[in-house]
């Protein structure tokens, strides 16, 4: 098949959460349908988080196209941005900062290691 739809329906769903010691508060849990890995690190799906805040640290690329809900993502000694649906971004690897997921939040993503 070479057409894929970014669908949770084309994967089946991955369920995790950020590690204890990343979490800064709530208690936040991932669902992850990962619908496309390619050899050489590319990854495609969606992925959705209860609400919580957690530290990141990037070490890939991302792009990120909010599909529902409304997040915060701040930049360690740079801005807090606010997202919603419709907003689409792109992490560059070496990003540090804090996720915080206001409301339930999905997101479709493309990662390249």
């Amino acid at each position: 098949m070479k057409f894929l739809s970014l669908s949770p329906h084309s994967a089946g769903v991955e369920e995790g959460a950020p590690p204890p010691d990343r979490i800064l508060s709530g208690d936040p849990k991932f669902r992850t349908w990962n619908i496309e890995e390619r050899p050489g690190g590319l990854y495609a799906g969606v992925w959705e988080s209860t609400p919580g805040k957690w530290r990141i640290d990037y070490d890939e690329w991302e792009y990120c196209r909010i599909l529902s809900g409304v997040s915060v993502i701040a930049e360690d000694g740079g801005e807090m941005r606010r997202v919603s649906a419709g907003d689409s971004f792109i992490i560059r690897p070496g990003f540090k900062g804090t996720w915080e997921v206001l409301e339930t939040t999905r997101k479709e993503y493309v990662i390249r290691l």
